[in-house]
């Protein structure tokens, strides 16, 4: 295994963690009100299918950062996500619980179509065009995001360092997006100096700005 290819992985299976620990919240929300057997073929049929939908729209959005300059958009619109993260505040949960098995399944499914966007969009930005990374990743980190949603937001509660972190991995999938944009290749590829200026400037931005952004919030509230 390459260490570009390792390093692509570590980077796709923190953004599914990050990103996606709401997602096992909607899955407990949507079938908390099935009886015991059907509770578990909701969370598994459900989480089965949106796994699905996720590579799918995954791959598409691979292909369409093709295009020119959705590259450099898509970079721009994961530096915003990445800020998002961290001064976004606690919203009151609207997920309705499912009264059938089918109903449970639909919610959970168009749930992580809605909230899973952000996610798309990282894990495509990391990916740089490899399919296999897309769908290693996600197999990796979806059974850690299920079984392990309660201990990774007790943690990231607990010690709120781990956002920041967190946040920094996604600006820094975020420059790259930029930097790799081929409309700019001869400004970044020429000069690598620039390339690490420019990485540096949005991750040490983001988190610095969120930074400040949380300290005026808190003093106001």
């Amino acid at each position: 295994m390459e260490p570009d290819f390792l390093l692509s992985l570590l980077q796709i299976i923190a953004i599914d963690i990050l990103l996606g620990g709401d997602n096992a919240i909607v899955i407990a929300l949507a079938s908390r009100n099935l009886p015991e057997h059907q509770r578990n073929k909701a969370i598994f049929l459900g989480t089965g299918l949106a796994i699905i939908l996720r590579i799918v729209l995954t791959i598409l959005a691979v292909y369409l950062l093709k295009i020119p300059y959705l590259y450099f958009v898509g970079g721009l619109m994961l530096v915003y996500i990445s800020y998002q993260l961290l001064v976004d505040q606690e919203e009151e949960n609207s997920i309705k619980p499912g009264k059938s098995l089918a109903d449970a399944i639909k919610t959970i499914v168009f749930a992580d179509i809605a909230m899973g966007l952000d996610n798309v969009l990282a894990v495509a930005g990391a990916a740089h065009g490899n399919i296999t990374l897309v769908i290693a990743g996600l197999v990796i980190s979806v059974p850690i995001i299920i079984w392990g949603s309660k201990i990774i937001l007790h943690f990231l509660e607990r010690y709120p360092l781990l956002v920041y972190i967190g946040a920094g991995v996604l600006a820094f999938t975020a420059a790259g997006m930029i930097t790799s944009e081929e409309a700019f290749a001869s400004l970044f590829k020429d000069n690598p100096a620039l390339t690490y200026i420019v990485t540096a400037f949005i991750i040490i931005g983001v988190m610095l700005l969120g930074w400040i952004r949380n300290k005026v919030f808190v003093k106001k509230r």
